[in-house]
C-alpha cells in the first residue's frame, strides 16, 4: 500500500503539470504576500522583478500553466503551456507577443531548442496530463515530438511499449528531453515510469535506465522531471536528471553510468538549466519551516555555482552552509512565485521565469542588478 500510494502521488498529484485548477489532494495552503518593489536574490545573483514583462492579452491568447522557454537563434522567446488555443507563444526580448502556435499538445510540458546543422529545431514533450472541456484532470500517454521552429513535425519518437522497451503494465508520461553531442536525445519519463530513455539522431532506441526499482539505490529516480547536459567539462560532458521527490539532482555519464548525487534539501527542483558555469533550476514546491512540503505557492528559482553550491534563491531565503552541507531551503517570507517550473537565461543574464498553477499568469522577468 506504502508503495502504491508513493507511486499515485509521484505521477499524479504532485506531477499534475498539465492541471490548470488548484491541486486537491491534500496540499497544504500558504497565504501570499508580495512586496511592491521586488529585489530578489542574493549574493551576486540578485534581480528586479518585472511581473508585467509579457505584453499581452489572456483573453486573446489564454494560457493554462507556463512550463518551459528557450531562444532561438533570431532571438526570439518560445514558451510552450498546456493551452491548446496556443500551445507555443513567442515573444521577443521585451516582452512583445509575436506568434502563437501549437492546437495538439494538451499536455504541453518540455520544450528543447537544438540547432542542428544551423537550422533551430525543437523538441516538444506532451506529458499526457490536460485538463478537458468539463474542467477535469485526465491522463493519456505522453508523447514526444522533433519539429522546425514553426512546429512542421519531423518525426515523433516512439512509444517504448510499441518498441518493447517497457512492460505493459508501465506508464509512459514523459516530461522532458536533452541533446547530447552527437545528437542523442535523452528524454525523461518523469511522470510515467522515471526512466531515463536514450534515443539515436534519427529517433530509434539505444538503452534506457532509472525507475525505481534498482538492487543500486543511486540508480533510482522518484519524479524524473528534468533532463540536461552538462557541458562545464568540456572534455566530459554529463547528464544531470532530476529526482524531484528526492530533492536532488543525480549526475550520470551519456551512456547512463551514475556518478553522483547532489543534494537540494527542501527544494522540489524542476528540470537544470545550464549556463556558463551555472545551473538554475525552478522551484516547484519548497518544504516549510514545520516540516510540511508539497505546500502551494511555496516556489522560487534556485541558483548553483560551477561547483554546485547554491549561491542565490531568487523568491526564496538564502542559502545556508554548516560545516560544508546544505541546510533544508525555504521561500521567502513574502514570496514571489507560486510554483517556478523553468528559467530561461538570457545573454544579459536576466531570468525568465515559467509558472505551473499561477492564476494563468505569464511569465515573469527577473532583470539582472
Amino acid at each position: 500500500m506504502k508503495n502504491s500510494r508513493r507511486k499515485f502521488i509521484g505521477n499524479t498529484a504532485l506531477l499534475g503539470t498539465a492541471l490548470a485548477t488548484t491541486p486537491s489532494f491534500g496540499f497544504h495552503f500558504l497565504k501570499k504576500s508580495v512586496p511592491a518593489d521586488d529585489i530578489v536574490g542574493h549574493g551576486d545573483f540578485k534581480y528586479k522583478v518585472v511581473r508585467d514583462w509579457a505584453k499581452m492579452s489572456i483573453g486573446h491568447n489564454p494560457i493554462l500553466n507556463c512550463h518551459e522557454m528557450q531562444m532561438d537563434s533570431k532571438g526570439r522567446l518560445l514558451m510552450i503551456g498546456d493551452h491548446t488555443a496556443n500551445n507555443i507563444l513567442v515573444f521577443d526580448k521585451s516582452g512583445k507577443l509575436l506568434d502563437a502556435w501549437g492546437t495538439g499538445y494538451p499536455g504541453g510540458h518540455g520544450l528543447t531548442l537544438h540547432n542542428e546543422g544551423g537550422e533551430d529545431i525543437l523538441y516538444i514533450v506532451d506529458c499526457g496530463y490536460f485538463i478537458d472541456k468539463t474542467g477535469k484532470a485526465q491522463a493519456q500517454a505522453g508523447q514526444v515530438f522533433k519539429t522546425t521552429v514553426d512546429g512542421r513535425l519531423i518525426f515523433p519518437l516512439p512509444h517504448p511499449q510499441t518498441i518493447g522497451v517497457y512492460k505493459p503494465d508501465e506508464a509512459y508520461r514523459p516530461t522532458e528531453t536533452a541533446i547530447g553531442p552527437n545528437g542523442d536525445i535523452y528524454v525523461a519519463d518523469g511522470y510515467g515510469s522515471d526512466y531515463i530513455l536514450q534515443f539515436n539522431h534519427k529517433g530509434e532506441f539505444i538503452r534506457k535506465w532509472g525507475g525505481q526499482n534498482n538492487a543500486d539505490k543511486n540508480y533510482n529516480l522518484i519524479n524524473a522531471h528534468g533532463v540536461a547536459v552538462d557541458n562545464r567539462d568540456k572534455n566530459n560532458p554529463v547528464l544531470v536528471v532530476t529526482s524531484r521527490t528526492e530533492n536532488a539532482f543525480k549526475f550520470f555519464t551519456l551512456s547512463g553510468k551514475y556518478i553522483k548525487t547532489l543534494n537540494l534539501p527542501g527544494a522540489f527542483v524542476c528540470r537544470p538549466v545550464l549556463d556558463d558555469d551555472n545551473i538554475y533550476a525552478g522551484v516547484c514546491w519548497s518544504e516549510t519551516k514545520e516540516g510540511k512540503k508539497w505546500v502551494k505557492d511555496t516556489g522560487f528559482v534556485t541558483i548553483l555555482d560551477v561547483d554546485n553550491k547554491v549561491v542565490s534563491n531568487p523568491g526564496g531565503e538564502a542559502p545556508h552552509y554548516i560545516d560544508g552541507k546544505l541546510q533544508t531551503m525555504h521561500n521567502a517570507q513574502s514570496p514571489i512565485f507560486n510554483h517556478g517550473h523553468d528559467v530561461f537565461v538570457d545573454e544579459d543574464k536576466n531570468l525568465y521565469v515559467c509558472q505551473w498553477n499561477a492564476h494563468n499568469t505569464a511569465p515573469i522577468k527577473l532583470e539582472r542588478v
